[in-house]
């Protein structure tokens, strides 16, 4: 098995003001036996300054969100069809669950889906007072060794 973190730098970084170092990868590659796993970690509407963009925007935001990980799954050689699950962190579950299915829905139609990927939504308070959603994803591809 072998192990590596995930970067887009010219897309995605960490906000320069968090501790040195930041606990946690973009995401980790995960390769054995002929497949490939990416485990994509929590991402959000964040520029490649580390600064969170488009406050009070859930359409935007969402948007951004889904640039920064189909960024994460070019970096590998992934698409959005080998995602296998993922999980949305949404600030306000009551105000903004049927725009994000919505902005979802469109998004993946542009990308050709047309099966989704196992998904759970769940009300959280972000690690940023001013993002409204974000999302992490699993990915599961063949690897070609």
């Amino acid at each position: 098995m072998k192990m590596r973190p995930m970067k887009v730098p010219h897309m995605l970084n960490e906000a320069y003001q968090y501790d040195k170092p930041v606990p946690f990868s973009r995401g980790t590659r995960v390769d054995i036996k002929g497949t490939t796993m990416l485990f994509i970690s929590g991402t959000a509407s964040v520029d490649e300054n580390g600064q969170s963009i488009h406050r009070g925007d859930l359409e935007a935001q969402a948007r951004r969100m889904f640039e920064n990980v189909t960024e994460l799954l070019k970096s590998e050689g992934a698409t959005w069809l080998n995602v296998a699950r993922t999980t949305i962190y949404l600030k306000h579950m009551d105000e903004h669950y049927h725009d994000l299915s919505r902005i979802r829905i469109k998004f993946f139609e542009e990308q050709g889906i047309k099966e989704y990927p196992a998904s759970t939504c769940i009300q959280a308070t972000l690690c940023r007072p001013e993002l409204l959603v974000e999302m992490e994803a699993i990915v599961i591809m063949e690897s070609g060794d």
